[in-house]
């Protein structure tokens, strides 16, 4: 049996997956980033029945991803497949707390934080509020 993702991705799966682009995106993935990673998958509620054994293998889905030309399409491919459109902003918010864990947002999150906008059409009022909210979280 290989360690595969199976297609598609369950809404769960996801999640992990945008907030995982959005670490490795500036192709540093920080220990804060790792950790928020993991606190959203022990207390939120959409992650009540999730198998944290999958956090590598969908890690290792989205790196493999990363590593060819067409791999971001990819991954919205997979993700539009995967997650309902009521859960749309709720990865915009889990991806918006990611970018900024570390306390500086970078050209390639940033960049990827705007991709994740438009595939998942956000509203930008919307998007301006979760943006906000993410910021207050994570001021230092």
């Amino acid at each position: 049996m290989t360690d595969t993702l199976p297609s598609p991705l369950s809404p769960q799966d996801c999640l992990i997956a945008l907030m995982v682009a959005v670490s490795a995106s500036d192709a540093n993935i920080g220990t804060t980033e790792l950790i928020k990673i993991q606190t959203a998958v022990n207390i939120l509620p959409i992650f009540a029945d999730f198998d944290i054994d999958r956090l590598s293998s969908i890690s290792k889905t989205v790196f493999d991803l990363f590593d060819q030309e067409d791999g971001l399409d990819a991954l919205f491919g997979l993700i539009r497949n995967g997650l309902p459109e009521r859960l749309y902003e709720t990865a915009y918010a889990l991806s918006c707390d990611v970018a900024a864990a570390d306390g500086t947002l970078e050209e390639t999150e940033l960049r990827l934080l705007e991709e994740i906008r438009y595939e998942l059409n956000i509203d930008r009022l919307h998007a301006a509020a979760i943006e906000r909210g993410a910021r207050a979280r994570h001021l230092i």
